[in-house]
């Protein structure tokens, strides 16, 4: 379900922005998937394309592509940067959490080096729109 509800927002964002741009047909967009959403992608893009098509004049035929970006971590403590195939031992009650509220990752993962919960998050963690593309 969490796809569906990330698939309405951006079905919403390309139809407010592609109005703001005079597009009357939106044909691509581009999607930047942070690896941390740990999103469905399989679902994620049929929910995009169905909802393009009920939702808006103009998305009936817009294609979608999907670009995942890995997550990058960096631990404040010891400075150490990894990724999120380093982090182990998460059980999969964890990784569920994570997926639903990406912001509680810093309850379940440490830094592999020190052990310590306190991390930023460098890249990988969202949705976002890259391009819209259509005709006027």
């Amino acid at each position: 379900m969490h796809e569906w509800a990330l698939a309405e927002a951006v079905i919403a964002t390309v139809i407010e922005e592609s109005r703001k741009e005079g597009l009357k047909e939106v044909t691509k967009i581009k999607l930047k998937i942070g690896e941390l959403q740990q999103i469905e992608t399989e679902i994620f893009e049929f929910a995009v394309t169905e909802l393009a098509k009920v939702q808006g004049v103009g998305l009936a035929k817009m294609k979608v592509e999907m670009d995942i970006e890995r997550a990058v971590f960096r631990c404040r403590v010891c400075r150490n940067e990894w990724g999120l195939g380093e982090t182990s031992g998460m059980r999969e009650e964890e990784t569920e959490a994570i997926h639903l509220a990406p912001e509680v990752a810093h309850a379940y993962i440490r830094c592999p080096s020190c052990k310590s919960p306190d991390f930023e998050v460098l890249q990988g963690r969202g949705v976002s729109i890259e391009y819209i593309k259509g005709t006027g």
